[in-house]
């Protein structure tokens, strides 16, 4: 399971919202009081990418997980990463998702589908996600202790 922090890592208005295995966490972000909280998605060897929402940045770690990790750099400003087009119609719609300019709405009609089915999508790439964590710390391949769920903080 992750293992959400509320300790600030130090004086610069950051603290670990979830911590999952293998280095990848996500950071609560604050510009200063008053301002809301943003959230920053952490992997080795993937550039940091700010979310508005706690939802969407962990939505985006279990993308992440679910692809076997990728990288933004090189897409653009509205591209897509090979590794997620290539992963199926759910992950490609749960990547859509977690975009600035796409909602649920937006995604749905994107597929020619309703958003109930948008809904699901994104609950098989959490699920599986999930899993591949799970799985990961079964075999010895990361450490338990890293984290390996998500809490949803829907």
């Amino acid at each position: 399971m992750s293992r959400p922090e509320s300790a600030p890592d130090g004086d610069d208005g950051e603290s670990v919202h979830h911590e999952y295995i293998l280095d990848v966490r996500i950071v609560t972000t604050s510009a200063g009081e008053g301002s809301e909280a943003r959230y920053r998605f952490e992997a080795p060897q993937h550039r940091g990418i700010e979310f508005d929402s706690a939802v969407d940045a962990e939505l985006y770690a279990d993308i992440y997980f679910d692809v076997n990790g990728f990288q933004e750099a090189g897409t653009g400003e509205r591209g897509v990463p090979p590794e997620i087009v290539q992963a199926g119609r759910d992950t490609l719609a749960a990547y859509l998702r977690t975009q600035r300019y796409a909602d649920t709405a937006w995604v749905a009609s994107f597929f020619g589908t309703d958003p109930g089915q948008v809904e699901r999508y994104l609950e098989t790439v959490r699920a599986r996600a999930e899993g591949i964590r799970d799985g990961a710390v079964e075999r010895g391949a990361a450490r338990a202790d890293a984290g390996t769920g998500r809490t949803r903080s829907q």
